[in-house]
């Protein structure tokens, strides 16, 4: 199992001064904390309040805002099964039901080992194609069930 890397001071300074530590560059510090750790740890975001002379309720306001922004680890390779319309009615609820038996988790759940968070989202806007699996921002679309496990050991 891969162990978490917790935040270091000097990591978090590092962000920050690319940033100029200006509280109004918050989001893009964020993004850069979330790049380093793959998701905001507790830690990372009481040295970013701190380091920006912001209260660490208005640094959790904004991480807790944004969907793109995890406050829990996250898997190396993030999944994303599309269930909107076109895709559902071209079965992304089965596509669905077999990452979840195929990884052991349920949507919005990361596996033990941190190899794979999977989420649902609503579109990706390449409905011709459905149902559509993204995994780490690459497409792939006539998914099935039978496809499932190929596309999953592609990315071990």
């Amino acid at each position: 199992m891969k162990a978490e890397v917790k935040p270091t001071g000097q990591k978090i300074k590092s962000i920050l001064a690319r940033h100029q530590s200006d509280p109004g560059m918050l989001v893009p510090i964020l993004q850069d904390v979330q790049v380093e750790y793959n998701y905001l740890p507790r830690e990372a975001l009481v040295l970013v309040g701190e380091g920006l002379d912001i209260p660490l309720s208005q640094v959790y306001s904004v991480a807790s805002f944004f969907k793109a922004f995890s406050l829990k680890p996250r898997g190396r390779h993030l999944i994303n099964v599309c269930l909107g319309t076109a895709c559902h009615v071209r079965g992304a609820g089965r596509v669905l039901d077999e990452v979840e038996r195929k990884l052991g988790i349920k949507s919005g759940e990361t596996t033990k080992d941190l190899k794979y968070t999977l989420e649902t989202v609503n579109c990706v806007g390449a409905c011709a194609l459905g149902p559509i699996v993204v995994i780490d921002g690459n497409y792939t679309g006539e998914m099935t069930g039978s496809k499932v496990k190929p596309l999953l050991e592609s990315y071990k």
